[in-house]
């Protein structure tokens, strides 16, 4: 059985309220629904119609950039070469690593265990497409794997929010570094 089919302007507030909520994620010292729904322009019942907790917005706005990260991938390749490609997909990834840190600091164990579970499959699955690339055109190490960049990345989460700017995108550059193939 499908899912009902929302209306246009559910469909439209939803992404505004996702939109506000990555947004208020990103910037703020603190996560206030009543901040995110005056940002997306919507009052708080409908806030509450689409997300009942604070928890399932937090994790939808997740869900959500691990979907887009993985979306970007075959964009990336089909507009770059293997290496820049996977440069591009790496800043999209310190991006997504702002959010995923605040998120999971906002949520509780069982929800942090499921989102774990969603984001991992996908971007490995994506790091492997990207890798196989650029071991394909012999631009990228072969003896590398999805595993080794996403514990490589893991620094991300560790990153104060006062040196993000300075060290999130160096930090992966020098990894990148690390994965061209050498003569």
């Amino acid at each position: 059985m499908n899912a009902p089919r929302r209306r246009a302007d559910a469909t439209e507030n939803r992404a505004r309220i996702l939109k506000a909520a990555r947004e208020v994620i990103v910037n703020a010292n603190e996560v206030k629904l009543n901040e995110i729904a005056k940002r997306a322009g919507v009052g708080q019942g409908t806030l509450y119609r689409h997300f009942p907790t604070r928890e399932a917005l937090l994790a939808e706005v997740y869900r959500k950039d691990v979907d887009d990260l993985v979306a970007a991938a075959p964009k990336l390749l089909a507009e770059h070469e293997p290496l820049a490609a996977l440069v591009g997909w790496l800043d999209r990834v310190a991006e997504y690593a702002k959010v995923k840190r605040e998120v999971f600091a906002a949520v509780e164990a069982g929800v942090w265990q499921d989102l774990s579970a969603h984001s991992l499959g996908p971007i490995g699955e994506t790091l492997t497409t990207l890798l196989d690339a650029g071991k394909a055109e012999g631009v990228v190490r072969p003896d590398v794997d999805a595993r080794d960049i996403i514990l490589l990345i893991g620094y991300l989460t560790r990153l104060e929010p006062a040196e993000w700017d300075a060290r999130a995108h160096h930090l992966l550059r020098v990894i990148v570094d690390g994965l061209r193939r050498h003569a």
